[in-house]
């Protein structure tokens, strides 16, 4: 399985970004499909996650950012509106399987500074 993100970019503090992340094959054979980031310094850290239908978000991030999935492109996206300088970071994207087997995209770098 690959999963290939794309979509990061640099933006000034409060504006917006998508990212997306294609899977080479049918989204829906994942249990669970989501976001991580890692900025420099720090631990890697969940966004966004969605299982069962059910998301959830890093509370630093609720209310800004939401995901979303296109299952004939097999697809999913991470929309981040408001974006702030803490939320400079290299976005991967991740996919869990049946077995609970995982598998992560390339990362994808988002710089938000003026």
């Amino acid at each position: 399985v690959q999963l290939q993100a794309s979509g990061g970019g640099s933006v000034q503090p409060g504006g917006s970004l998508r990212l997306s992340c294609a899977a080479s094959r049918s989204i829906s054979e994942f249990i669970t499909m989501g976001w991580y980031r890692q900025a420099p310094g720090k631990q890697r850290e969940m966004v966004a996650v969605t299982a069962s239908g059910i998301r959830n978000y890093a509370e630093s991030v609720k209310g800004r950012f939401t995901t979303s999935e296109d299952n004939d492109k097999n697809m999913i996206n991470l929309q981040m509106n408001n974006l702030k300088p803490g939320d400079t970071a290299v976005y991967r994207c991740v996919a869990w399987g049946r077995l609970a087997e995982d598998y992560w995209g390339q990362g994808t770098l988002v710089t938000v500074s003026s």
